[in-house]
C-alpha cells in the first residue's frame, strides 16, 4: 500500500474492479486577514467542482474536535468520526483516496486519522486537485453507507508529555515554518518558539514547486540528515496537528514510521508552565 497516489494511477484505479472511495477535504488555515475578506469555504469550493463521485469532508467538524485547551484541532470524537466516514461510504474492504486543493495538509490529516484508526488502504492524491487532468463534477453523490469502524492504534499518537520525552530520547520534528519555530513571529498562538529539543523541519521542504512530494530517496536523505537515522524513534508536531500530518505522510513516503503530536504547538503553548525554546538551536 502506497501512502500517495499519482493522478494517472488514480484514474486507472477508478476504472478498476474495486474503485476507491474519494474524499474531498479542501481546507485552508484560518488566520487574520484583511478586513472584510471572507474565510475560505471548502464546501463551496467542492460544490463548484470536484472529482466525480467524491464526497466532501469538513476538516474542522469531522476530522477534529472542538478547539480548546487540547489545541485548535484536537482528535475528533471517534464515534462521530466513524459515523462521518461511514456516511461518506468508507468501508474497510475498499481503498480510500483523499485529496485537497493542492497543499496536501488537509488530505494528510484525513489520511493519518484513517490509518491510525485502522483503515488498511488509504492514499493521498499527490499534488491534490491541481494535479487532476480529468473532468470535474458538480453533482453531489449519496454513497451507500460504509462499514468502517475506527479502532485507534496503540502507537502513532503523542501527547504533550510524550512529545517532550521524545525530543530527548529520539527526534521530534517541528513541521512549521522556520520563523515560527525560532519565535521570530507567531501569528496564531499565545507565544512563539518551539518545544525544547525539537528539530526544525518545515513541511514545505518536502514538496517541489508543483506541490508534489519529492522522491522517496530525497525525502529519506533529508530526514536522516535531520536525525531520523535507523532505529531512532520519530515524532512530529506543527501548529495544530494538520501540517504535521503532512510531515508524517512525507516520512511514510520515505519509509520512516513516525508518531503525531496532535495537540501540537496550539496545545503546548497554551500552558504557561510548559518550557519554550526560541532561536535556531533546538535547546
Amino acid at each position: 500500500m502506497n501512502a500517495i497516489i499519482s493522478a494517472s494511477e488514480l484514474a486507472s484505479a477508478l476504472a478498476g474492479e474495486n474503485p476507491p472511495v474519494l474524499l474531498d477535504v479542501r481546507w485552508q488555515l484560518s488566520v487574520a486577514k484583511a478586513a472584510g475578506e471572507p474565510p475560505f469555504d471548502g464546501r463551496a469550493a467542492y460544490l463548484a467542482g470536484h472529482l466525480p463521485g467524491a464526497v466532501f469532508v469538513d476538516l474542522d467538524r469531522e476530522l477534529a474536535g472542538t478547539a480548546g485547551a487540547a489545541g485548535r484541532h484536537p482528535l475528533p470524537d471517534l464515534a462521530e468520526f466513524g459515523a462521518a466516514m461511514r456516511r461518506a461510504g468508507v468501508s474497510a474492504a475498499r481503498p480510500v483516496v483523499v485529496y485537497d486543493g493542492g497543499q496536501g495538509w488537509a488530505a494528510a490529516r484525513a489520511w493519518w486519522l484513517l490509518r491510525w484508526t485502522g483503515h488498511p488502504d488509504v492514499s493521498v492524491l499527490d499534488g491534490g486537485l491541481t494535479a487532476w487532468e480529468g473532468p470535474l463534477s458538480t453533482d453531489v453523490p449519496t454513497p451507500a453507507e460504509g462499514d468502517f469502524a475506527p479502532v485507534p492504534a496503540a502507537a502513532g499518537l503523542l501527547d504533550a508529555d510524550g512529545a517532550a520525552a521524545l525530543a530527548r530520547s529520539g527526534v521530534l520534528f517541528d513541521a512549521r515554518a522556520g520563523e515560527r519555530y525560532r519565535g521570530d513571529v507567531e501569528p496564531i498562538d499565545r507565544v512563539g518558539g518551539h518545544i525544547p529539543g525539537a528539530v526544525s523541519a518545515p513541511t514545505n521542504d518536502n514538496v517541489g514547486p508543483d506541490g508534489r512530494f519529492l522522491p522517496a530517496e530525497e525525502l529519506g536523505a533529508r530526514f536522516k540528515a535531520l536525525g531520523a537515522t535507523d532505529g531512532t524513534e520519530v515524532g512530529v508536531y506543527c501548529g495544530s496537528g494538520v501540517s504535521g500530518a503532512h510531515e508524517v505522510l512525507a516520512l511514510a513516503v520515505a519509509g520512516i514510521p513516525a508518531a503525531l503530536y496532535v495537540g501540537s504547538w496550539s496545545e503546548w503553548s497554551s500552558d504557561p508552565s510548559r518550557p519554550v525554546a526560541v532561536g535556531p538551536d533546538p535547546q
